[in-house]
């Protein structure tokens, strides 16, 4: 396998953790999605829901200027400071652990500079995303919008401000696929040869 690494970044509903977990097991390889959460509270000290709420969302989608106080050269750590640079660090570890795939976190951006690394983006149409947020959630369409919207600007806020790129866009990662026109199983499998 000529990428060791395979990062995954997704929009809400897109089914990245799915795609990953079926591409690992297709590679015999681990995965880590939940994982970087835990072993960040761990690192940091901090509290599992301060973890999960700025460890890859912005503080709110309607505050833009949430992240204008956070230094990122500060010495001076302030707690969302504090979770970047232990996920940074655990994400290096996972990658020096051995071949794996890394579902959001930033991660496609902290390892950016291993030649091992393929970093895919999983988009969907509006349609599908919906449809399997209802499935997993059993949201109204109302409910289930707003999520989405939600989630992925929050992301999307997040992304931008630790690594000064654009979330989503084609040009920043190797692939970028569409799953809702392609499906979960086209998906895999095109990560999955790519990889190889």
């Amino acid at each position: 396998m000529d990428k060791n690494i395979i990062t995954i970044s997704r929009e809400f509903g897109s089914g990245g953790h799915t795609i990953g977990k079926l591409v690992a097991e297709k590679l015999g390889i681990e995965i880590y999605d939940k994982d970087v959460i835990r072993k960040t509270v761990e690192e940091s000290g901090l509290h599992e829901k301060f973890v999960k709420a700025y460890g890859e969302f912005a503080p709110t989608a309607d505050d833009r200027f949430a992240y204008g106080f956070i230094d990122l050269d500060s010495v001076d750590d302030s707690p969302v400071l504090q979770v970047w640079k232990a996920r940074e660090k655990i994400i290096k570890e996972f990658a020096e652990s051995g071949p794996c795939v890394i579902v959001g976190s930033c991660a496609d951006y902290i390892l950016r500079e291993r030649e091992d690394l393929l970093t895919v983006f999983l988009y969907a149409d509006e349609k599908t995303k919906r449809a399997r947020i209802k499935e997993i959630y059993g949201d109204s369409d109302l409910k289930t919008r707003n999520r989405i919207n939600n989630i992925d600007v929050k992301r999307s806020i997040h992304y931008k401000y630790f690594t000064g790129r654009e979330w989503g866009k084609a040009q920043n990662y190797d692939l970028a696929l569409n799953r809702g026109s392609l499906g979960i199983e086209k998906c895999v499998d095109l990560i999955v040869t790519a990889a190889r």
